[in-house]
């Protein structure tokens, strides 16, 4: 068989499957994946056959994953009506002291002498017990991007514009989000486009794809973070709605989704960005400005949240739950004849609709 033209996306662990060979389905295991020059994609997989086991190369579409086992205990979810509002932060959150300024029961950006724990700031506002181990994540998000990748050949076909925007404060994860987007997407017709450093706050419309392309907006659908949107005023946010409407009107595929960390965490995650080193100005700049942007976040739901381009919240202080749930939510909202059962719908505990004051 021909060398491949693209290098090959490797797993980091071997996935069992079956392969469809000579009419029966036969043990395999999956190894890696490739795009070819025409855009389809194929896997790399090892199958039993008469005289040892052989490696080939095999579409899509004559693999199969088996079901994921159930899991060994059963969580009784936290009912919807008793959470609080999902973009708002938990109890106010001291800063986090000097290195040097330790006290017992306190966490600072050093950490604790002779301890390496991770501040357990995740399960403020969150509603799993525990964060989602990476064995089954890495085995939930291969399924997924293999999702993804039809839903993109599906958007090629159909000639469809689509325009993903995820936005979200400073540490919220929306970057690393995006990357498992659009990780093994055809760069040929996904690519993504980041918030410029500096510029005025107005629509990304040069950005918005052409017939058969998917762009992801990282924090840039509104020329920057959207909580700077919000801070400009009512004004400027309703005429971003109209335009929004006019792009949707005009064919335009637009899904919105905004990260939402408590303010444990957001603290959390800065100090751990400098590898327990001491926060810097602009941390701690963001830490302070954590009320203001909480009215930015609720100023931009109320005037561009609408009917044709709503905004959903996705909580995420377990990154790895995020990233899967952002997934599953654009493969429900953009469906496709050929998606696989184990996709399943988004998690309503962590992916909710946008919360818009009364009357607005």
């Amino acid at each position: 068989m021909a060398t491949p033209a693209v290098p090959v996306a490797s797993l980091g662990e071997v996935q069992p499957a079956e392969l469809y060979l000579d009419g029966s389905w036969r043990p395999a295991a999956v190894l890696g994946w490739r795009f070819g020059d025409d855009g389809t994609c194929r896997a790399r997989v090892r199958v039993e056959w008469p005289g040892g086991p052989r490696v080939v190369w095999a579409p899509l579409e004559l693999l199969r994953l088996p079901e994921p086992p159930p899991a060994a205990d059963v969580v009784v979810p936290v009912p919807r009506s008793s959470l609080p509002e999902v973009h708002r932060s938990a109890a106010p959150v001291p800063r986090p002291r000097p290195a040097g300024d330790v006290h017992p029961g306190r966490w600072t950006p050093g950490g604790v002498p002779g301890s390496r724990q991770r501040p357990q700031t995740w399960r403020e506002d969150h509603p799993h017990p525990e964060l989602l181990p990476r064995r089954d994540y890495e085995l939930q998000l291969y399924r997924l991007q293999i999702e993804l990748r039809k839903l993109q050949r599906r958007v090629e076909e159909r000639g469809e514009r689509v325009a993903v925007v995820v936005e979200g404060r400073d540490a919220a994860g929306t970057s690393g989000a995006v990357r498992r987007l659009a990780e093994h997407l055809d760069p040929r017709g996904a690519r993504v486009v980041t918030a410029p450093a500096a510029g005025p706050v107005r629509l990304a419309v040069s950005a918005v794809p052409a017939a058969g392309g998917i762009v992801l907006f990282d924090r840039s659908w509104y020329g920057g973070p959207a909580v700077a949107a919000g801070a400009a005023g009512p004004d400027l946010l309703r005429s971003l709605a109209r335009s929004e409407l006019l792009l949707v009107a005009g064919g335009l595929r637009l899904v919105k989704l905004w990260f939402s960390v408590s303010r444990g965490e957001q603290r959390t995650r800065l100090a751990l960005r400098n590898d327990g080193a001491s926060l810097s100005a602009r941390d701690l700049a963001t830490l302070d400005r954590w009320d203001d942007d909480t009215a930015a976040e609720e100023a931009v739901f109320a005037a561009t949240s609408t009917p044709s381009a709503p905004w959903t919240v996705v909580r995420a202080n377990d990154r790895r739950r995020a990233r899967l749930e952002v997934m599953r939510h654009v493969l429900t909202v953009l469906d496709h004849p050929g998606r696989d059962d184990v996709v399943g719908p988004p998690d309503p505990l962590l992916v909710q609709p946008a919360p818009v004051p009364v009357g607005a």
